[in-house]
């Protein structure tokens, strides 16, 4: 029989930011060049369709694993959720970079929103470079349905 205390404490790996900063922030629009922010909104998009989640409380918990920060609803209404995005790296892209994107995050949640409500979803972010967050709205019409 194992000892409780022995056992060993199972550790997320973790990535450097600056690692990180430099593939989305500095290498990623070098390559795309001006087409940067709708290639990674539509990549966004993908990225859902590969991680389809089942409800939007598991929202939250892919922006964690994937390392996008801390997402939280802020507001939800008929047509309209409001996500608030914060966090360490979130924090600092907004500090270092003037031009810095948050696409890839918002074209997740509409792609993700559509896909469970079967509507077409738009998304749109804003900075709130006081608080260093940031707000993604996604909107939806019900005459839109993708049914």
């Amino acid at each position: 029989m194992e000892n409780e205390n022995n056992k060993e404490q199972v550790q997320e790996p973790t990535i450097p930011i600056f690692g990180y900063e430099i593939i989305r922030d500095i290498l990623i629009p070098e390559i795309l060049g001006k087409n940067t922010p709708d290639i990674l909104y539509y990549g966004g998009k993908q990225l859902s369709r590969k991680f389809p989640l089942i409800s939007q409380d598991e929202f939250s918990s892919f922006f964690h694993e994937a390392g996008w920060g801390i997402l939280t609803v802020l507001e939800q209404k008929k047509h309209e959720v409001i996500y608030e995005l914060s966090g360490e790296l979130v924090s600092r892209r907004i500090s270092l970079k003037s031009d810095v994107s948050f696409k890839m995050e918002a074209g997740f949640l509409a792609e993700q929103l559509q896909l469970q409500k079967k509507v077409i979803t738009e998304a749109a972010y804003e900075i709130q470079k006081r608080a260093k967050t940031v707000k993604i709205i996604v909107r939806w019409d019900d005459k839109d349905s993708i049914e």
